[in-house]
């Protein structure tokens, strides 16, 4: 039984990680734009080694931020809750302290699918058209991996 916890513990602090680092990177997707590479992620886009802040306000932006920013709170109360599974307190008697867990980790889960597939369909459909050469980069990767991860705590 402690195995399979401390598996998903694992499981669970590396997929928190991999949220932390996606969401906070500028890679998630890479273009030409004036012959020139450019790279953008979900707060900043860069153009000719230079970095601007996102100022505009765009729904599916703002949507995949909180998602991803809702499924990394998550994942860590699902992370503190398992820690907390291995100790034996009395007062926690009642309390199911890795049934907790798990359904943290399956809503952080829940929370990352939704705000990669929100950025996924629009990229695709909006920004896929306006720019001929692009492609998703390693930011975009790591959230993918990261709801794996989550899912597998």
């Amino acid at each position: 039984m402690y195995s399979f916890m401390g598996g998903g513990l694992f499981c669970a602090i590396v997929g928190n990680i991999l949220l932390v680092v996606s969401t906070a990177t500028d890679y998630w997707m890479q273009y030409r734009l004036s012959g020139n590479y450019a790279h953008q992620g979900l707060w900043r886009y860069c153009m000719s080694n230079k970095c601007y802040m996102q100022t505009d306000s765009i729904a599916y932006w703002n949507a995949t931020r909180a998602f991803m920013i809702l499924s990394g709170m998550s994942c860590f109360a699902g992370i503190i809750a398992g820690i907390m599974s291995f100790a034996h307190f009395s007062s926690f008697e009642r309390f199911n302290r890795s049934f907790a867990a798990g359904i943290m980790f399956f809503v952080s889960t829940f929370f990352v699918l939704l705000g990669m597939a929100i950025y996924t369909g629009v990229t695709v459909n909006f920004l896929g058209r306006r720019f001929g050469d692009w492609r998703f980069s390693w930011s975009y990767i790591l959230g993918w991996v990261a709801m794996l991860m989550t899912f597998f705590a």
